[in-house]
């Protein structure tokens, strides 16, 4: 039988984001209907690039153009990132099922409809520039997310951590502010898929901090302690602000965690 863990490849792998969106529902529908295992045979390639398409052509955060949203160029820009950050999380799903094994099956039920969902949401974008006559890789991009996941690829803990419970998570922070400046701008229909996203991020950070919570459950570790350390080394302690205490409250963070990251926000 073929197993998740060779399919979850076959959707990293491929180049071309419409066929990484065809694999990656052939697999969500193989795995539903019970035709993929869980059999580990032991090759964990290791971790490089996922497959990219040509364009968008990838530089450093600081070479990206700051874009305002009163006209069509700005929102297409700001379109775009996101839709790159979308496509980024379909790939960092699949790595979160094809990298870590030996974990409960609800882990990666939880990861596969994590994958589908972050799919959506790139179909959700790339609609919206193709509706402003552009298309995915029309503006240059970042590799942030993908680097988090090189970063992390030793150890499920520290990725669930670091990526859905950091990145991720600084979604929930930003994407309200967003939805308001979109509607400001006149474009209610950007504003309506990014409200989309932001209810389903809220889940897939939940997801991280549900199986974060199990890790160090395993490991003796207490989660707060261990969250905040993770976040001091590796964030040297930088976390922007302000927090969506709401969201993140429903996505599993605690008071405790939340107080810390507030007074790292703060310089304190």
């Amino acid at each position: 039988m073929k197993t998740l863990f060779e399919s979850a490849k076959a959707c990293l792998d491929a180049c071309d984001p419409d066929e990484k969106m065809a694999l990656m529902e052939a697999a969500v529908q193989e795995w539903a209907s019970g035709r993929l295992s869980l059999f580990d045979d032991g090759l964990v390639t290791p971790i490089g690039a996922p497959g990219r398409p040509e364009r968008p052509v990838l530089v450093p955060p600081r070479e990206l153009a700051r874009r305002g949203l009163g006209n069509e160029e700005g929102r297409a820009a700001l379109i775009h990132a996101v839709a790159h950050i979308e496509l980024n999380a379909i790939d960092l799903a699949w790595d979160a099922v094809y990298r870590f094994r030996g974990l409960p099956e609800a882990y990666y039920r939880d990861w596969v409809a994590v994958a589908r969902e972050e799919a959506y949401h790139f179909g959700l974008m790339r609609e919206r520039l193709r509706a402003l006559g552009r298309d995915y890789g029309d503006f240059p991009a970042h590799n942030g997310l993908w680097e988090a996941a090189q970063r992390t690829a030793d150890d499920p803990l520290r990725r669930m951590a670091l990526v859905p419970r950091v990145l991720e998570a600084r979604g929930l922070d930003v994407t309200p502010g967003m939805i308001e400046r979109l509607r400001a701008a006149g474009d209610a229909t950007t504003a309506e898929a990014l409200g989309v996203i932001l209810r389903d991020e809220v889940g897939h950070v939940a997801a991280g901090s549900r199986w974060f919570r199990y890790l160090c459950d395993q490991r003796g570790g207490d989660v707060a302690e261990t969250y905040l350390r993770l976040v001091e080394a590796e964030m040297r302690g930088v976390i922007r602000g302000p927090l969506n205490h709401e969201a993140r409250r429903t996505a599993g963070f605690s008071d405790t965690e939340l107080d810390r990251l507030d007074a790292l926000c703060a310089g304190g």
